[in-house]
């Protein structure tokens, strides 16, 4: 489906000049969505090296909207919970870890290892170069957990409240009790439920959204250039 919908534009693309009339339809819907993630989230951030990583970028967005929304979708080929294990947001993590540090400037690097500070924070005890060093590690450990713990903690929820439906059927002593309990549970429960999933679109957007961002912060943090005398 990803394959699709990036395809799909770009066979477009390849047959038409940039000065022709805007594609109408799902290229088109595609086309404007594609450039507002590009010209409203990335090119602020990365400035000038914007077609250099918006390859990256626009992969890590759409990659993790569609697995978001892919995992609302309650039979095959959806249901699964992608973006909610943790092994797939460290993948993603980690790979714009190893971008952000082996594209980093030495004036980067001088910034960690000797940082702008008074020298006692320097030597003879590395204060700021040890704080410096950590933040590096931190940066993508904000990625993989903010992307896991949000999407896992949506569907978790959802299953909670059909949980309590079972729960309830079985609390009660007596049968009217047990299915008044029951069923007052399952209404309840079932609209909560999809709530939740509504819920969850948005989010799904909004995750994809402040992954993408971040990931073009760290990234455009890596690239500083030397101070201007």
């Amino acid at each position: 489906m990803l394959l699709l919908v990036i395809l799909i534009p770009a066979r477009w693309c390849r047959k038409h000049k940039a000065t022709d009339p805007a594609p109408k339809g799902f290229t088109g819907l595609m086309h404007m969505f594609i450039m507002s993630v590009h010209d409203d989230v990335i090119k602020p951030c990365m400035g000038e090296e914007t077609p250099k990583y918006a390859p990256w970028l626009l992969t890590c967005f759409f990659f993790i909207f569609f697995a978001n929304l892919m995992g609302l979708v309650p039979f095959p080929p959806g249901g699964g919970n992608l973006t909610g294990n943790i092994t797939c947001t460290f993948f993603l993590g980690t790979c714009t870890f190893l971008i952000t540090n082996f594209t980093g400037t030495k004036e980067y690097w001088k910034e960690i290892f000797w940082p702008e500070v008074p020298v006692w924070m320097k030597f003879p005890v590395p204060l700021m170069p040890i704080i410096e060093l950590f933040g590096i590690f931190t940066k993508p450990l904000a990625l993989i957990i903010r992307l896991f713990a949000n999407m896992f903690a949506g569907h978790a929820i959802a299953l909670c409240f059909c949980a309590i439906i079972f729960i309830m059927f079985g609390i009660a002593d007596n049968a009217i009790a047990n299915w008044g309990a029951g069923t007052g549970m399952s209404i309840l429960g079932v609209g909560l439920s999809v709530f939740m999933m509504l819920l969850e679109l948005l989010v799904s957007y909004i995750q994809a959204l402040v992954f993408t961002m971040l990931s073009a912060v760290f990234i455009s943090q890596a690239h500083v250039k030397g101070h201007e005398a």
